[in-house]
């Protein structure tokens, strides 16, 4: 091979090389910046105990989802969109590391003037996250959502809340209030989990611990911030962390582990997620929550 060749193929490949590793830079920064915002979120919203998510539903929680400035869809058509990150509770009461998601739809009345509000969910049960991994959830058709009551010793609701599988909050201009999502859909953004993560890197190798790549300090924050707020409620309430099984991760000793398909997701014309039927299915267990 001529040497002028060869040295045209030495600077093509040293300059994709290059601008692999610049965008992958950049991912990594715009994840952490949505950690970021998470934390923030996190810390301003159980700083005030009379604005906080109350600490029976913190210590009992399944799963929490936290999505910062989600912004209008549309001035005519209701609806946000927003990107935030999920943690799941593990077997041992401790919280797992964040996986990214989407949140898109579902208007909730936006107050006059506001453009943006911090969304709050928390999951009382394992099929909301299931169905979250599955790659298609919808509040209020697949799982009953009802608006979450505010306080860290707030101990009563509503029937409805009752009945709810999932609890959720709003807040904007300072303001936490309990608010319906239903129509909103969730779905998990493997793009940022990728960057983030490494490739290959599904939602069940986040949970568990397992990823090709550690997560950033930004992405640990968020963990260390749920276990600290979760320590605090059930040291309020008198609880302890569950003892956990001996079974090995996504199974339990008499029970196998819930198994989950997970499915491509695309976007439609109108901005909603909508699970690929074409797109290969990969089955995955999430480990049991306590």
């Amino acid at each position: 091979m001529p040497r002028q060749t060869r040295r045209a193929l030495t600077v093509a490949l040293s300059t994709l090389v290059l601008a692999a590793s610049l965008q992958s830079a950049v991912a990594g920064v715009r994840e952490d910046e949505r950690a970021r915002n998470v934390v923030r979120v996190l810390t301003d919203i159980q700083a005030i105990p009379e604005n906080a998510i109350p600490d029976k539903l913190l210590d009992e929680a399944k799963a929490i989802v936290i999505v910062p400035d989600t912004i209008k869809a549309g001035l005519v058509i209701g609806g946000r969109r927003g990107h935030g990150l999920m943690a799941v509770k593990l077997p041992d009461g401790t919280w797992s590391n964040p996986s990214f998601i989407t949140l898109t739809g579902g208007s909730i009345g936006f107050q006059a003037g506001v453009q943006s509000s911090d969304v709050v969910l928390v999951f009382r049960s394992d099929r909301g996250v299931d169905s979250i991994v599955n790659g298609k959830f919808t509040l209020g058709a697949d799982a009953a959502v009802a608006a979450g009551p505010v306080g860290r010793n707030a101990a009563t609701a509503t029937d409805g809340q009752f009945k709810a599988e999932i609890w959720s909050w709003s807040r904007a201009r300072g303001l936490f209030a309990g608010v319906a999502l239903d129509g909103a859909v969730l779905s998990i953004d493997d793009n940022a989990n990728q960057a983030a993560y490494g490739s290959g890197s599904t939602p069940r190798m986040i949970f568990e611990g397992r990823a090709t790549q550690l997560p950033s300090a930004d992405l640990v924050a968020i963990r260390d911030q749920l276990e600290e707020a979760t320590a605090l409620a059930r040291s309020n309430r008198g609880t302890g962390a569950p003892v956990a099984s001996a079974a090995p991760v996504g199974a339990t000793a008499t029970t196998p582990a819930p198994t989950v398909v997970e499915t491509t997701t695309v976007t439609g014309a109108s901005g909603a997620v909508l699970p690929d039927e074409d797109a290969p299915a990969r089955t995955e267990s999430l480990p049991p929550s306590p």
